[in-house]
């Protein structure tokens, strides 16, 4: 159910060209309620060939970690050394023999038991996240060539967005609500960025993206930064829901661009989310609406998670 706000204004709509701005989601288990995740033929990604592993790139220096406010000017959480020692991936996993046992072996259970799994994992991503961590970037010599680079799609390649009269529509807990121009994206400025795609089918590519941080948007609209998710529905029918922290790391982006060029249909025109530390079906195409909100609705959690997917989905 959309959230109910009340006594909240609309605001006029900003210009065509604004000044540029400088820049949690623990979801309970009872909230996300997931199902068994479908056969793999199911999954987000295209139909297409896999692509060829491509040679493991070599290491370089990442951009300077944040100091005590992020690029919105939210806080940042950092998580002590103490606090990842005690909760970390290696003693997570001591608990998948277990689980697997019960669900394999004993039928009346195995459905509780891989939702509890997916539960713990929700759970354990969100507590493991942090604004300071970056995902690895790499440089053009490591990028794909754009050809290689796969067409995902849930249902048709191209929805037909009419790319001259799209507008953005912006909704629930912010200041300015409204319809948004691709040039009022453009006009805050750019980032760009080689980072891996990785898809749920077990393929990934090293790309180049380009656009705005979300987090200078989600400033410029007056978005109220301690809401817990950005929902975002798409024009090919597609949804998706993302949690606020994620919304805010600085390598993620309302990407209008890939490889130094606009982006084209068959990528998500005239804009998507890229989100280097999530999994490929997180990071929605052919963006149409987004709302900030509290709640989630319950049959709209995210097209795939609604049919048993993990609904964090980080990497």
């Amino acid at each position: 159910m959309p959230d109910n706000i009340q006594g909240e204004q609309k605001l006029p709509e900003l210009e065509a060209d604004p000044q540029p701005p400088t820049e949690r989601a623990d979801r309970s288990a009872a909230e996300v309620g997931e199902r068994v995740p479908q056969a793999a033929a199911q999954h987000e990604e295209e139909r297409v060939p896999k692509v060829a592993a491509q040679p493991e790139p070599e290491e370089v220096a990442a951009p300077a970690v944040l100091g005590i406010a992020g690029p919105a000017g939210e806080e940042v959480r950092r998580v002590a050394p103490a606090e990842r020692k005690r909760m970390n991936r290696r003693e997570l996993l001591k608990l998948v023999p277990v689980v697997a046992l019960g669900a394999f072996a004993i039928p009346k259970l195995r459905e509780p038991l891989l939702n509890d799994g997916l539960h713990l994992s929700d759970w354990a991503s969100g507590k493991l996240f942090g604004r300071a961590r970056l995902a690895q970037t790499f440089r053009d010599s490591d990028v794909v060539p754009f050809e290689r680079f796969p067409y995902n799609f849930y249902d048709v390649i191209d929805p037909g967005v009419d790319l001259e009269r799209w507008t953005l529509t912006v909704e629930g807990l912010v200041q300015h609500p409204g319809e948004y121009k691709l040039s009022q994206i453009q006009a805050l400025p750019k980032v760009t960025q080689n980072t891996r795609h990785v898809c749920v089918e077990g393929w990934d590519v090293i790309g180049s993206f380009g656009g705005t941080r979300a987090s200078d948007f989600l400033r410029l609209i007056g978005a109220d930064t301690s809401a817990r998710f950005l929902e975002a529905e798409c024009a090919d029918g597609y949804y998706e829901s993302i949690d606020m922290e994620t919304m805010l790391h600085p390598q993620t982006l309302f990407c209008y661009e890939m490889y130094g060029k606009p982006l084209d249909r068959g990528h998500g025109a005239p804009l998507r989310l890229q989100m280097p530390t999530k999994i490929g079906y997180k990071q929605a195409k052919y963006l149409d609406t987004i709302r900030v909100t509290n709640v989630l609705r319950a049959d709209k959690r995210g097209y795939w998670e609604d049919q048993g997917y993990s609904w964090y989905g980080g990497l």
